[in-house]
């Protein structure tokens, strides 16, 4: 029971999609990628942990990794998208959202211009995607693809190797309390998250924003973030 328990749990599940993604980036040629793997930066509010960097003169690319399965539905915009298991239905943070916050911290840490960080988001596991996905959310193979996909050189081979030192220059430790701190600043992100309501209409998230003008003036309302393609607007619950 235990070692059932241990191999169904988020960790190995976790550990397990993260073992896999670097097989499939061991395949690129090493003297042209460096793969920097579960590197956690200090942030202005925290920490941030990021599953794979990949250095290389075609660019940064910020991977991260999600050990699924069944149907999987979700869009850029929304906040969360959904997992589907036969009845069984849940939701998660959307990853691009999630890796957006590690592609923002390495261009500052970097001081490196966005354009050449690329985020990718690759599934591992037995999961099928039954929306249309942009091309940098893929599976295993199509993750290959996508980072062959750039082919012009955009940084140096010095850009590379000062990347390369800095970023294991400025890396946490690894251990448990570096481990411990970062789960708690997850689950305060997570507990902010949960009090911000998902737009009704579209399912990205909201803003709380204020009347300026009407009979409302002055009182808060929630407005969809995708304003103004989207105009759906939600009262705040009191």
């Amino acid at each position: 029971m235990l070692l059932v328990t241990f191999f169904k749990g988020p960790w190995f599940k976790g550990a397990f999609g993260e073992f896999f993604v670097n097989r499939m980036l061991s395949r690129l040629p090493g003297n042209e990628y460096t793969l920097l793997k579960n590197i956690t930066l200090p942030t202005e509010d925290g920490t941030t942990q990021i599953d794979h960097v990949l250095v290389s003169e075609f660019g940064i690319f910020v991977v991260e990794t999600k050990n699924m399965k069944g149907w999987i539905f979700g869009s850029t915009q929304q906040k969360q998208w959904t997992q589907k298991i036969y009845r069984h239905t849940s939701k998660f943070q959307n990853p691009l959202h999630q890796n957006y916050k590690h592609t923002k911290t390495l261009e500052s840490v970097l001081n490196m211009s966005p354009e050449h960080i690329h985020s990718l988001i690759v599934f591992v596991g037995d999961s099928t995607f039954k929306t249309e996905m942009p091309p940098n959310v893929t599976y295993c193979r199509g993750g290959l693809d996508f980072i062959r996909s750039f082919t012009q050189r955009v940084l140096s081979r010095q850009d590379v190797m000062e990347a390369i030192a800095l970023l294991e220059e400025i890396k946490l430790k690894p251990g448990l309390a570096t481990a411990l701190k970062h789960k708690k600043h997850v689950r305060d992100i997570v507990a902010g998250k949960a009090a911000e309501p998902a737009c009704p209409r579209c399912g990205a998230g909201m803003l709380l924003r204020e009347s300026k003008r009407g009979a409302n003036a002055g009182e808060p309302f929630w407005g969809c973030s995708q304003f103004p393609k989207c105009r759906a607007v939600v009262k705040p619950t009191r």
